[in-house]
């Protein structure tokens, strides 16, 4: 059965599975390019391996990190996996070159904005989502504070949020177990696949 796993994780399969049910969403113009968000989330990897770092806040174990990018309602539209230890500034063009599906061009009439938190203020990233032809969302770290506390304010970028928690219900992703990277990638993308896949069929 592991066997055959891996012929399928060389294969691509999990990727193409994800990615034929975003092209499926989006010829039928139901993925919301309206705006995307970007969020990681650290979980444990006990077992070490490839693109395993130690965790700042679990006293150094080994830990991974996924960077997850969705549209605005939710669904998985990029994804990236690094050590722990990884900051969160260095991945987002490989969060965006890890797109399966592009978003369509920005015009006046289609905008996409991008949104993140203050963990990804820095002019780095900025410079970054302006080559994109995104409109900056990025709260700065006083501008966070100051929204944070508005009665009734809802980020954006809560919708990513969201979606990691989905995530967190599978097991195998919620500890990885894998040593190798593109192991535990083939599994992200499976759940990729299946959450968009599920809003497909359940709005077809």
């Amino acid at each position: 059965m592991h066997q055959r796993f891996q012929e399928w994780v060389a294969a691509g399969v999990f990727r193409q599975l994800w990615t034929l049910g975003l092209l499926e969403l989006h010829v039928e113009g139901r993925l919301d390019w309206s705006f995307q968000s970007l969020d990681g989330c650290q979980t444990k990897a006990p077992l070490g391996g490839e693109a395993v770092g130690p965790t700042p806040t679990d006293r150094g174990k080994g830990g991974v990190k996924r960077q997850l990018l969705t549209e605005a309602q939710g669904l998985p539209v990029g994804v990236a996996v690094t050590g722990a230890n990884v900051h969160d500034v260095t991945q987002v063009e490989a969060v965006l070159t890890s797109m399966p599906v592009l978003p369509p061009p920005v015009t006046q009439a289609c905008p996409q904005g991008f949104c993140a938190d203050k963990g990804y203020d820095s002019r780095r990233v900025r410079a970054l989502i302006v080559k994109y032809f995104y409109t900056d969302h990025i709260k700065s770290r006083g501008e966070e504070a100051a929204v944070c506390n508005t009665p009734g304010y809802r980020a954006r970028r809560r919708v990513v949020g969201r979606t990691h928690s989905w995530f967190n219900r599978y097991r195998r992703l919620l500890i990885r177990w894998e040593k190798k990277v593109a192991s535990y990638e083939a599994l992200l993308h499976l759940a990729c696949a299946n959450t968009v896949w599920s809003r497909s069929l359940l709005f077809g």
